[in-house]
């Protein structure tokens, strides 16, 4: 690969463990209107963005509320499950922000999750302060596997997307990044649905996998 000159970060199952906490509210949420999905069923949506998940749902179950609002309706319960639960970094991803901000790395976080979400998960995470752009689900028109949210990432950081490295938990994440020409590293994380990672350039099951791999590069 290239030189690598930035790191982009998906947020939800890659920075913090909180892919849980969404498909529990997701299946709270469809209950409401009588909608059942087993894991597999909810895994297809992970790393997508909130229009795409209800537009989605909204088209094969019928639903008669309006798009805006059954997504509004969902997003102050994240916003409120979010604000309530503990929300740790993932184990060791605090030690990579700090050898790529060493090695003077920047890095961008490119989440599919709307803005207040990502600032509320970050914060509380403490993430915050390790990266100098963000990119979210309210920036872009195409939802995940489509480039764009990481073709945005690179061109604000400044750098080619040639030159990225992107750290991604989910077959549309990683799909968009090998779209965007990008070296893809797939965090292999169960708690993040049956994802297919295949198509990564490299596979990891912890941080400090990336960490020791960074170092050799």
């Amino acid at each position: 690969m290239t030189a690598i000159q930035g790191f982009i970060f998906d947020m939800d199952g890659v920075l913090v463990d909180s892919e849980p906490v969404y498909m529990k509210q997701e299946r709270h949420s469809y209950a409401r209107y009588g909608v059942m999905l087993n894991e597999t069923e909810l895994s297809r949506f992970v790393g997508t963005t909130q229009r795409h998940m209800w537009n989605a749902i909204k088209a094969e179950y019928g639903l008669a509320q309006s798009l805006d609002c059954l997504m509004a309706e969902h997003h102050q319960q994240l916003v409120d499950a979010l604000n309530s639960e503990p929300l740790p970094p993932m184990p060791g991803v605090t030690q990579l922000l700090g050898t790529l901000n060493k090695a003077g790395i920047p890095c961008a976080v490119a989440s599919s999750s709307p803005r207040e979400l990502v600032e509320i998960v970050l914060r509380k995470a403490g993430l915050h302060i390790f990266f100098t752009e963000i990119v979210c689900g309210d920036d872009i028109e195409h939802s995940k596997p489509d480039p764009a949210i990481f073709l945005m990432a690179a061109k604000r950081l400044g750098i080619a997307p040639s030159s990225c490295v992107v750290i991604e938990d989910s077959a549309h994440g990683v799909a968009a990044a090998k779209a965007a020409t990008m070296f893809c590293i797939g965090l292999l994380n169960p708690n993040s649905g049956q994802q297919d990672l295949s198509a990564a350039n490299f596979r990891a099951h912890h941080h400090g996998e990336i960490t020791h791999w960074f170092s050799e590069q």
